[in-house]
């Protein structure tokens, strides 16, 4: 049997590093289609983002009826093995290669 008969039951990144994924591609996403894109409740993803928001990674801003995101690609990686590197070229590194060529 090959990989694709059978589901990834643990992938590399996080929800939390996929929503901020998600958000540091389009800041004026919205948390459905960040649910949607990363594969969990609308519910899980808003707790994601209050943790994200708790740890300083992003800043949430109403604008109007929306929630507009700023990442803080300065914030550190929270694991103590990464604690001295900057979550910004994390995301350069994983944004879409299209963007990356840009």
């Amino acid at each position: 049997m090959s990989g694709s008969d059978h589901p990834a039951s643990w992938t590399f990144l996080t929800n939390h590093t996929q929503v901020l994924i998600c958000i540091a591609q389009d800041v004026h996403t919205t948390l459905r289609d960040v649910a949607n894109t990363v594969g969990i409740t609308e519910r899980a993803a808003q707790r994601i983002v209050a943790d994200l928001v708790e740890a300083e990674i992003i800043d949430r801003r109403r604008v109007g009826r929306r929630n507009h995101y700023l990442v803080n690609r300065g914030a550190a990686m929270r694991h103590v093995a990464q604690a001295n590197h900057q979550i910004g070229p994390l995301l350069d590194l994983l944004q879409p290669q299209a963007e990356a060529d840009h």
